[in-house]
Formats: C-alpha cells, structure tokens, sequence
C-alpha cells in the first residue's frame, strides 16, 4: 500500500489553472480549500482461513463468502499484501478480503511470516482462523471420499496427517480463533463462523422467485413448489388471453377468484417459517418454483406478489419468469 504523499500548498491552485484551461468546470459557490489531505484509502479487512486438510476449510469459506467477503482460495503467502492493496484500490467496493491458505503449495508458508509482518506494517486489521481436527475424524473423512491426503506421498493417511500437523504447528500457534471440528457437521460450523462474524446481523436470506409451467418441466433447481393450477385459468377468458401476470387486468381477475389471497397470506406465513429455520440451518439461498399450467397468467401473478412480500419481510428477492413469453 503507497503511503500518502505530502500536500503541497501551492498544488490545489495549480490544478485549478489547468482545469479553467482545459475548459472544465469548477465550482466557485465554495471557496476551495487548498490544505485540505486528500481522503485516505480504505484498508479491506482481511481474515486468513487455514487447517488441517478435511477440517472444514472449504465450509468456512463458503460461510464468509455468503456473508459477504471476497473469498480467494489457494492464493500464495507472498501475493497476500497485494490482493489486500487491490481491494483497496476499489474504493470500498471490497472492504473484506478472506483468503484460504493450507498445504497443496507445498512452499506454501515460506513467504507467509514476511507476509503477515507486511500487513501489520500497514495497519491491515487480519485474523487467522484454524480449522482443526482430531486424527481419527480426519482418517474417516478421507476414507469416506476415497481421496489421498495432499501430503501422505506414498505413505498412509496417517503418515500425511502427521507432516500437516508439524507443518501448521507455527501457524496454529498464531491463529486468533481455533475451531475444532472433531464433532461438528456442516451446519454446526457455520453456525460457529456465522457466530464470529456476521455480528449481530440475523445471517442473510436470498430468494429466487420463479414462475413456470408445468407443460415445460419442474425447475431442476427449485427448493420449494408452488401449484397455481387450483386457480380459474384467464387463458379462457379471451380479452385477458394476450397478456400475461404482469398485466393489472390478469393479475386483479387472478386475485380476485375464491381462495388466491388467503393462499397468498398463508403460503407468506410458512414462507417465513421456513426462512427461519434455513437461517438457522445456515441456507442462504432458496429458489420458489411457482408454477401453472402455460407460466403466463397464474404463476405469474402469483410470483409477483410473493416476492413482493418477501422483500417487504427483508429478504433479498429476485424474479424470474422462466416461460413467460414461450407461447
């Protein structure tokens, strides 16, 4: 990161010269102040997630990714001060960098201990996170995906889990927050990263909303499923026929038949149900297929309205009309 340079007095007024010259604007409501140091640049807050291969790397990871750090998996020690410059190039636009470090480099941490004193030369707030776990636990997660361990060589898993651990040693005795994963399944630890750093924010829930046909095919990658299909058709209805769910006419004939606004303030009371429990579960995302006969009318009135409701709930919501459109 370049430190700031000097200010020198007579600067502000030269480049005002320059832009009167070259025809810009510059304001003259305010008189301008020359001394005045230019704003500083942010410094992105950075987190360094490492541990024993198996131990749930990956998982925490993801887990800051989903709340909203720039994640950088695998990224060499000595590129660490540079990729923490780089976000603060964006102007806050990445504010928090966390980056994966363990052993599939091999010379991984000969660079790390002048890295970090880099970083703390200039003033990059940093933490370390390590993923630990016992020997017996990590035996069983290699066997269950049939994979060596990075450093077992032509040794046993074992073999590889004892040069990790003297490798990390320096490195574990380092680390600001050691999580131990032994017992813990997915969901427990994010929770535990969840706890760490989303602060006192409820984790946030993503919605996709997305209106189909069922003449097309379930979504594959739907979570939950809606069936409009209960609800009159405005397909029969000839002057609602051409338009689709987005249309006031449709959308009104839809909401005004038996049942379509208690559906509707029902399903919105499970939905929040449920958003509960996936946020304790630690889900993030949620795709609702709602679905009618063609994907014009019904589902999509339907959708409308539901996310509407969900992002009146705080959920970031997103609509998607798949087959409107396809007939």
């Amino acid at each position: 990161m370049s430190e700031q340079s000097q200010h020198d007095p007579g600067q502000g007024q030269d480049q005002a010269h320059d832009q009167e010259r070259d025809g810009a604007h510059v304001s003259t409501g305010t008189p301008r102040d020359t001394t005045a140091e230019p704003a500083e640049t942010p410094i992105p807050e950075l987190v360094i997630i490492s541990g024993m291969s198996g131990a749930g790397r990956s998982t925490a990871a993801k887990c800051l990714e989903d709340l909203g750090w720039f994640v950088v998996d695998n990224l060499p020690p000595a590129l660490i001060p540079t990729m923490v410059e780089l976000g603060a190039r964006s102007q806050g636009n990445v504010a928090r960098i966390a980056v994966v470090v363990d052993v599939r480099g091999r010379r991984f941490f000969d660079n790390l201990r002048e890295s970090l004193a880099d970083l703390d030369a200039k003033g990059v707030t940093r933490r370390i996170v390590f993923l630990e776990s016992s020997d017996d636990a990590l035996v069983r997660r290699f066997e269950s995906v049939r994979r060596p361990h990075p450093l077992q060589g032509d040794g046993r898993i074992t073999d590889g889990i004892a040069a990790e651990r003297d490798l990390l040693r320096e490195l574990r005795g380092d680390a600001d927050l050691v999580i131990d994963t032994s017992s813990l399944n997915v969901h427990e630890l994010r929770a535990k990263m969840d706890a760490q750093f989303a602060g006192d924010e409820e984790p946030e829930l993503r919605a996709t909303v997305m209106s189909f046909g069922y003449k097309y095919g379930l979504p594959v990658d739907a979570d939950l499923v809606v069936d409009c299909r209960f609800l009159p058709n405005p397909h029969w209805v000839p002057e609602l026929r051409p338009f689709t769910g987005l249309n006031e006419e449709v959308s009104g004939y839809v909401f005004n038949q038996p049942g379509a606004k208690e559906f509707l303030d029902q399903y919105t009371e499970l939905l929040q149900l449920i958003a509960t429990g996936y946020r304790r579960e630690g889900k993030r995302y949620v795709t609702i297929a709602v679905g009618c006969t063609g994907g014009k009318h019904r589902s999509v009135a339907m959708s409308e309205k539901l996310a509407a409701r969900l992002a009146s709930e705080g959920v970031e919501t997103v609509i998607v009309h798949r087959d409107m459109g396809r007939e």
